[in-house]
């Protein structure tokens, strides 16, 4: 079993700026493609953006296109989420998430490894 571990999320007043980060083993790291995910309560888990494993290709859900950049670094075995102008529906539970296919995906299902979630609450 292979467990991602996200850091860096926290409470920030709507407007502010938070960059959460993943750490993944290398062998995982480097071959597959690195996704965020959110989830809040009451509400599907909602696929917010990833990274192929060479960074050039990067992809968004709308409702943070703008706003977020998902990117990588490869030598540290990690992928941050910046996430600017931060809005109230913005909060939840922010997981990252690797997928064996290597391919852009938002589906849930289709990722194989989980982190625990790193919690992002953004006041009003």
């Amino acid at each position: 079993q292979v467990q991602l571990g996200e850091s860096g999320g926290g409470l920030v007043q709507a407007g502010g700026s938070l960059r959460p980060s993943c750490a993944a083993p290398g062998r995982i790291f480097k071959r597959y493609m690195l996704g965020w995910f959110r989830q809040s309560p009451g509400k599907e888990r909602d696929f917010v953006a990833a990274a192929s494993w060479s960074g050039g290709s990067t992809y968004y859900a709308d409702s943070v296109k703008g706003r977020f950049t998902i990117s990588r670094d490869n030598a540290q075995n990690t992928v941050y989420l910046q996430m600017n102008s931060l809005k109230p529906e913005d909060t939840a539970v922010y997981y990252c998430a690797a997928t064996v296919l290597g391919g852009y995906t938002y589906r849930t299902s289709d990722y194989n490894y989980w982190g625990q979630g790193t919690q992002v609450t953004v006041s009003s």
